[in-house]
């Protein structure tokens, strides 16, 4: 699985850009991370995308659109820690600990694990878990089909996270470069 997520801000022609990542075919699900936008500049963006794409969208924030809009899920996070009541749709959640996606992968549709590289978008935020601890926590199946790597990661990377034991990554600086 591939997932790109949104950049923090908005800027022109967005969901243009959102449209065509999804009609490349090599992205599967597009998560909205727009931690300080207000609800009706999120909403704005969503009704920009054509409604055949709603399926693939995921909320960071503002989840009740996701509910009015029937998008495909929401993202579990500091800011918004349990799904809206009532909630259906996948739910996934950002770990940072092995001891995290243990606990969260059995409550969630899927998880990230990060940093696995060091951050393109994020500057000083470096790799936090060695190769072998990847592969052990890949053997103890910690890291399976449910976990994606996130941190670093690029579309020329994404078999290689595969290969980890990883189900697919996370992608951000490198989509929106």
């Amino acid at each position: 699985m591939t997932i790109v997520i949104t950049l923090p801000t908005f800027f022109p022609e967005e969901a243009e850009r959102i449209v065509q990542l999804l009609q490349r075919g090599d992205v599967d699900l597009i998560h909205i991370r727009k931690p300080e936008a207000k609800i009706e500049e999120v909403e704005q963006l969503i009704r920009s995308i054509p409604s055949e794409y709603y399926n693939k969208l995921v909320l960071h924030d503002h989840h009740t659109l996701a509910q009015t809009y029937h998008l495909y899920g929401v993202h579990l996070n500091g800011r918004n820690p349990l799904p809206p009541m009532q909630w259906e749709g996948s739910v996934s959640k950002s770990c940072h600990t092995l001891e995290e996606v243990k606990i969260w992968k059995e409550r969630c549709n899927y998880v990230s694990l990060s940093p696995i590289f060091d951050s393109i978008s994020k500057q000083g935020y470096h790799a936090a878990f060695s190769p072998e601890q990847i592969a052990r926590a890949k053997a103890e199946g910690i890291i399976d089909h449910r976990v994606l790597a996130l941190g670093g990661v690029t579309f020329n990377t994404i078999d290689k996270v595969k290969s980890m034991g990883f189900g697919g990554g996370m992608i951000l600086g490198d989509a929106w470069k």
